[in-house]
C-alpha cells in the first residue's frame, strides 16, 4: 500500500498595509481566490473599524474568512498581545507586507521608524510563524534612486544616491528582506509607479504622475501646458490591476521564493508620450514646450503655487530620469498565467474618464453645500 500525501494545510494569508488602495486590493483578491484561505488584516486601532465595514460589504463566502487584529508594525510584537503573537505563529502560512509610508517629501525619522522598523518587525514575526511558506516584501522601484541605465530585479546596493527619504528607507527595508531570505522563503516586489485599474479606472488619490494629468485633463481646451522636463525618459507606470494579480500569483509560485521582481511595464511610453495620449484622449491641446526641469522646481517653490498646482516637487525629480527596469524574471514566471501588464495607450482612456467622474462628483457635491433652497 502507497503512502499518500497528506493535503496542504488551508492557507492563512497576513496581510499588513490597510487602509492603502494597494493593500485593500491585494486583500480582496486573496478571499476571491481559493475558498479556504483564510486571511488576516493587522490594522492600526483608528482604520480598524473600516478594515472591518470592507469585509463585511464581501459576499459571506469570503468575508466570514477573514478578521482585523489591531497592532501596528512600529511597535514591539507589532503592538500584539502575546496570545495575538503565538496565535498568529501558529497558523500563518503566508504573510504580504505592504505597511509603508510612500509619500515621496516624508521626512526621515518617520520614513525611518515605519518603512525600516515595521519592516524589521514584521520579519521577527515571520520567523516565529511555524508553517510559513512564503514572505512577501513589497519594496519598490525607486530603491534603484539615481541609478541611470538598465537595471537588474538581482541588483540592489550598486553605491547609488536617493532622491528622497522615501527611497533611501525603501533601499533599507529591502536590505533587511534579502538577508532574511537567507533563514526563509522570501519574495521581493518592486512596483512602478501604480496608477488606476486598466479596466475601470479606479484609484484612491490623484498624486505623482497624476498631478499633471488632472490639470491637462480639467484645463481649459484652449491651453497648451508645457511640460517639466523634456519628457524623452519612460515614465514608468503601471495598473493597479496587474500589480495585484501578478504579486498575487508570484506568491503562490514556489519557484519565486527567494527572488525580486520588477513588476512594471516592459515598454514604457516615455513621460510626453504619456501626457500627449492624456491630452489626446480629454480632446485638450497637447502639451507644447517645456519648462527645464530646475526652473519648474525654482517656480513650484513659490509659496501657494505647488498647492495649487498639485505638481509635487519630488515627482520633478523623476521626471527625466533614465532608468530602465527590466522584467526577465517576472515576464519568466508569468508566462502562461495570462497576466501581463497592458500597455498604457490600451488603458487611458479608463484613467481619463475616471479622472473627469470624480471631479465632477466633486463638483456636485460642492455645489450643494453651497445652494441651499431653503434659504
Amino acid at each position: 500500500m502507497t503512502d499518500e500525501l497528506e493535503p496542504a494545510p488551508p492557507e492563512t494569508v497576513l496581510v499588513t498595509g490597510w487602509p492603502a488602495f494597494t493593500a485593500a486590493r491585494l486583500m480582496k483578491k486573496i478571499l476571491s481566490g481559493d475558498s479556504e484561505t483564510r486571511l488576516v488584516i493587522l490594522s492600526r486601532e483608528k482604520f480598524a473599524l473600516g478594515a472591518q465595514e470592507m469585509l463585511d460589504a464581501l459576499p459571506d463566502d469570503q468575508g466570514r474568512r477573514a478578521r482585523v487584529v489591531v497592532g501596528d508594525v512600529c511597535d514591539m510584537d507589532l503592538g500584539l498581545a502575546g496570545s495575538e503573537v503565538r496565535e498568529l505563529a501558529a497558523e500563518v502560512t503566508s504573510i504580504h507586507h505592504l505597511a509603508g509610508i510612500y509619500y515621496l517629501g516624508v521626512e526621515r525619522e518617520a520614513a525611518e521608524r515605519v518603512n525600516v522598523d515595521g519592516t524589521r518587525g514584521v520579519i521577527e514575526l515571520a520567523g516565529e510563524c511555524r508553517k510559513l511558506r512564503r514572505l512577501s516584501h513589497w519594496s519598490t522601484a525607486g530603491v534603484s534612486g539615481r541609478r541611470r541605465g538598465v537595471i537588474l530585479e538581482e541588483e540592489l546596493d550598486e553605491g547609488q544616491s536617493f532622491r528622497n527619504f522615501y527611497e533611501e528607507t525603501k533601499f533599507e527595508a529591502e536590505k533587511l528582506a534579502r538577508a532574511a531570505a537567507r533563514r526563509m522563503p522570501v519574495t521581493i516586489f518592486r512596483p512602478g509607479v501604480i496608477v488606476g485599474d486598466s479596466r475601470t479606472g479606479e484609484i484612491d488619490k490623484f498624486d505623482g504622475p497624476y498631478s499633471l494629468m488632472v490639470l491637462i485633463v480639467q484645463g481649459p481646451l484652449d491651453v497648451a501646458l508645457p511640460l517639466p522636463g523634456r519628457g524623452a525618459a519612460p515614465l514608468h507606470l503601471v495598473p493597479i490591476d496587474f500589480v495585484v494579480d501578478a504579486a498575487h500569483a508570484l506568491s503562490l509560485d514556489e519557484r519565486a521564493a527567494g527572488g525580486t521582481f520588477h513588476l512594471t511595464d516592459p515598454c514604457p511610453f516615455a513621460a510626453r508620450q504619456i501626457y500627449e495620449l492624456v491630452a489626446e484622449r480629454a480632446q485638450k491641446k497637447r502639451p507644447r514646450g517645456f519648462i527645464p526641469t530646475g526652473l519648474a522646481k525654482v517656480v513650484m517653490r513659490t509659496p501657494g503655487l505647488e498647492r495649487l498646482a498639485r505638481a509635487p516637487l519630488a515627482f520633478l525629480d523623476s521626471f527625466d530620469h533614465l532608468a530602465f527596469y527590466n522584467c526577465r524574471q517576472t515576464l519568466a514566471l508569468l508566462k502562461g498565467t495570462g497576466i501581463e501588464c497592458p500597455p498604457f495607450d490600451s488603458y487611458v482612456d479608463h484613467l481619463v474618464r475616471y479622472v473627469r467622474e470624480v471631479h465632477a462628483a466633486r463638483r456636485k457635491k460642492i455645489e450643494d453645500e453651497v445652494f441651499d433652497p431653503f434659504e
